[in-house]
């Protein structure tokens, strides 16, 4: 193997680590637990190590929330790949996306805190909002339904899952009633789209 493979996959396998220990930290301890200095002594190395690969803690917090969202889709879209249906796989994903908050409390935040700029944050939920999306893409044309804007009716999916996750996550309702709630949310925009036809959103 030449050495120029090898240091790069050093320097991956380094870099990995030092994500997982930071993830580790994030989600048993929460975000004021997460310095570099910590991460720095969990993988056996000197700070100065560590910077070599992220500049500060904010570009560390980045690459958890990027995580965070890959994760987030990964599972919800699993979850809703299991149902044929697409109204029952849009229920599906409002309870999953309300499981994922409860199970990564601490990530969850992360992923909707003002930490990371609001650009930032973004460019990563990419890949969850091209799930939402997509899924909006397939239960509009199988219900002959145009959304005037695809963004907007996503922005509303995700902002009414987004609340009421957050009622869930602080107990003022329970994960389980969120679930239940989020489902029958869901199902009330769906209808409502669906009775109002063309443009609707």
């Amino acid at each position: 193997m030449p050495s120029s493979t090898r240091r790069a996959r050093e320097r991956a396998s380094t870099r990995d680590r030092i994500i997982q220990a930071a993830l580790h930290v994030l989600e048993t301890e929460g975000a004021a637990a997460l310095t570099i200095r910590r991460i720095a002594a969990d993988v056996e190395y000197t700070p100065p190590i560590v910077y070599q690969y992220f500049a500060n803690k904010d570009a560390l917090v980045l690459e958890l929330v990027a995580h965070g969202y890959r994760l987030m889709t990964e599972e919800v879209g699993r979850a809703a790949a299991e149902e044929p249906d697409i109204d029952r796989r849009m229920l599906r994903v409002a309870s999953e996306y309300v499981r994922f908050a409860d199970e990564h409390p601490h990530l969850y935040q992360a992923m909707n805190d003002t930490t990371v700029d609001a650009d930032g944050r973004r460019l990563a939920a990419l890949p969850t909002i091209n799930l939402l999306l997509g899924l909006l893409a397939t239960w509009s044309d199988a219900h002959g339904v145009v959304l005037a804007d695809s963004a907007d009716a996503c922005e509303i999916v995700w902002g009414t899952l987004y609340g009421i996750a957050s009622l869930g996550r602080h107990d003022a309702i329970g994960t389980e009633r969120a679930q239940r709630l989020a489902r029958q949310a869901l199902s009330a925009l769906l209808r409502g789209w669906h009775a109002g036809g063309s443009d609707s959103a």
